[in-house]
């Protein structure tokens, strides 16, 4: 689906993970989007769904599941809020919640976000601002070229492949 400006969330299947995947690696979001998902067998992934679990054990709306497209940590009346493992991929989870309050705007909810870093005692405030949607909106028809790519991008080593739960289909050596 190519267009001018991206406007079909329902037919690009666009998630958050997706939003933050385009943030750490661009072949990451294309085998992920292709349905090949290692994040079973990540410890990092299972330390931070650990996290999730005790973190807020009070907030009655963990894990909320809209559209069948994106999942949502926590939903009150005024916020959302991702809770998150580490800050390290801070961009990343920074954009996974601009693209929440986005996806919600456009169904005509508004909230402010919150991304808490429990280990780091922190939590950062997050709001949708013009410039931010404008922004999105491209990164979403970039997200949507990366996908419809007929072969995952090249290999771009970072300093934090060693940690991906992709490192070994990545690199190895066969």
């Amino acid at each position: 689906m190519k267009t001018e400006s991206f406007s079909d969330f329902e037919e690009a299947r666009i998630t958050g993970v997706k939003v933050n995947y385009y943030f750490i690696c661009k072949r990451k979001l294309w085998l992920f989007s292709k349905g090949l998902a290692f994040e079973s067998s990540s410890e990092k992934v299972a330390l931070g769904k650990l996290l999730h679990e005790i973190v807020y054990p009070a907030s009655k709306k963990k894990e909320v599941l809209i559209n069948n497209l994106i999942r949502i940590d926590v939903v009150s009346r005024k916020t959302i809020r991702e809770t998150k493992y580490s800050s390290k991929m801070e961009e990343a989870d920074r954009w996974q919640v601009y693209y929440y309050l986005f996806y919600l705007e456009k169904l005509g909810i508004k909230r402010e976000g919150e991304i808490a870093y429990p280990k780091e005692k922190r939590v950062e405030r997050i709001k949708l601002t013009d410039e931010i949607r404008e922004e999105l909106k491209e990164i979403l028809k970039e997200i949507e070229e990366i996908v419809a790519l007929p072969k995952p991008p090249e290999v771009e080593k970072q300093s934090y492949c060693k940690a991906c739960a992709y490192y070994d289909f990545c690199f190895s050596e066969d």
